[in-house]
């Protein structure tokens, strides 16, 4: 992304502004806590492989440019994982993000079926990947407009 790190991790430090780039997943967005920074939070709906559950995401660590720690509790509990988003710069000032999600714990039945589920959700977190880019370009854009 043309986005210098430092723009790039104030838009992902608020919780909000994950709404519109992942809501092909996640729907039903209720925030808690601060608007951003550790200690955000979020309920959300996922709607994936035919399936529904509430999630529940806080941010669990941020170090402002570089890294932001989601973890999400899912499946009554059952399922916990993290999401990490890793921002390097990249030549030209840029910003290259990586999204890594890891389950910590699972039920059985999705630990059973984790090559299927690792499948969909690489394909989900890369749609997630080229909105997110999309997102920033239409701010940068609005910016520009406004200035």
């Amino acid at each position: 992304m043309p986005e210098p790190r430092e723009e790039v991790y104030d838009f992902l430090d608020v919780m909000a502004n994950h709404e519109p780039f992942t809501d092909h997943v996640l729907l039903d967005w209720e925030y808690s806590g601060p608007d951003r920074g550790v200690g955000s939070k979020a309920r959300v709906k996922v709607k994936a492989g035919g399936r529904t559950d509430t999630v529940d995401i806080e941010v669990v660590s941020a170090r402002r440019p570089a890294t932001i720690v989601e973890r999400n509790t899912g499946a009554g509990g059952r399922r916990v994982a993290t999401g990490t988003y890793t921002l390097e710069e990249t030549p030209g000032a840029g910003t290259r993000i990586v999204f890594e999600y890891a389950w910590q714990q699972a039920p059985l039945s999705e630990r059973l079926a984790a090559p299927l589920l690792r499948r969909m959700l690489r394909g989900v977190n890369e749609r997630a990947m080229r909105r997110l880019a999309e997102q920033l370009a239409t701010l940068k854009v609005r910016r520009a407009a406004a200035s």
